[in-house]
């Protein structure tokens, strides 16, 4: 959009360096998911208040009347402003839009049902849903988007394997497992939003670098036409951190699956696009602790009728041993932040 008014507003001829708009567009999403949030939460106060997850501490029925679905404004947050500030011409924006709002909507169906302390969708029939929309996505990713399907090995000099149709199944897999490790990291008030904001910025550079030839060529990795994952990823942040705003500890709103297993695909999509999809384990390597302690836990129960952790997943077995819910929050978003510096360095280890 702002491409277009470039005509008749000379100053934004800035919009053509990509820096400029991924600044412009943080800050334009950081205000309006203020703005929106606000009028959110007086609006949820009266339709969308949460029961509380099951199988989590005592201390959590306190939270049973919580506003909830915030994901919602941080979803029409991301949206106008892609929409403003991204080349509309450029397929991967699109596909991305299309991403955000299934897996939004999937979220979104799944919070409704829970409303009234109900159970939500089955795990299996919304795990279908996510796979059925992630192979969608990857295939029209594959075919319209320019998106080159290989798989670039970090650590090494310009080693990629082409994998052909197989490369949607795998986007399929690692789009639908960011998706549920972000869900299931969504625990404390300001966990999840606090981890995700640096994985953000991180495939946001690394998108940035592997969308610039001479940088891409410098650093042995892919060229991948990912500079508009930039300014997306820019935009994630503004309204991550407009959600932050309110979800920071004590909560005044929660995200919901609407939010978690929509800005989790997201995540996958750019780390996709930039073709260093393989440094997830790595940046979100708190999201993979998250899930491994839930899978642990699981298979103890059930072949061993023993429990590894007091609860899962792990976020709550430090609940149970006595850390205050703000301490577990900020220790383990330095984890996250730290294990993204770490991703980042891989880069230059090759």
């Amino acid at each position: 959009m702002a491409a277009y008014l470039q005509v008749y507003i000379s100053i934004l001829n800035l919009i053509h360096y990509v820096s400029f708009r991924s600044i412009a567009s943080l800050l334009s999403t950081l205000g309006l998911s203020i703005f929106l949030g606000i009028r959110f939460i007086e609006r949820s106060k009266i339709s969308f208040r949460s029961a509380p997850r099951m199988h989590t501490p005592e201390s959590h029925q306190a939270k049973g009347q919580m506003p909830t679905m915030g994901g919602l404004f941080i979803i029409l947050g991301v949206v106008i402003n892609t929409l403003f500030w991204c080349n509309l011409s450029d397929a991967k924006v699109w596909l991305f839009l299309l991403l955000i709002i299934a897996f939004g909507l999937i979220g979104l169906c799944d919070d409704l049902s829970k409303i009234g302390r109900k159970r939500g969708l089955s795990a299996r029939f919304k795990f279908c849903l996510q796979t059925l929309t992630a192979f969608i996505i990857s295939a029209l990713a594959v075919k319209f988007g320019s998106i080159e399907p290989i798989i670039a090995l970090p650590l090494l000099k310009n080693v990629t394997i082409m994998i052909g149709f197989g490369f949607v199944l795998w986007a399929t897999l690692i789009i639908v497992g960011c998706s549920n490790a972000v869900n299931l990291t969504d625990g404390l008030d300001g966990l999840a939003i606090g981890a995700i904001i640096p994985n953000f910025a991180t495939f946001g550079f690394i998108s940035y670098l592997a969308g610039h030839k001479q940088l891409a060529a410098y650093l042995y990795i892919p060229y991948a036409h990912s500079e508009e994952m930039v300014v997306i990823s820019a935009i994630l942040v503004g309204a991550s951190l407009g959600f932050l705003w309110f979800n920071a500890y004590p909560a005044q709103i929660f995200m919901g699956d609407v939010g978690s297993l929509a800005l989790g695909a997201s995540l996958a999509y750019i780390a996709l696009v930039s073709k260093q999809e393989l440094l997830l384990p790595i940046a979100g390597g708190l999201f993979v602790l998250e899930t491994i302690s839930v899978i642990l836990q699981v298979c103890s129960i059930k072949l061993l009728s023993k429990r590894i952790f007091r609860m899962a997943p792990i976020h709550h077995h430090f609940e149970l041993i006595g850390w205050p819910e703000s301490r577990i929050t900020i220790r383990f978003c330095i984890i996250s932040l730290v294990l993204c510096l770490i991703a980042l360095m891989t880069l230059k280890i090759r």
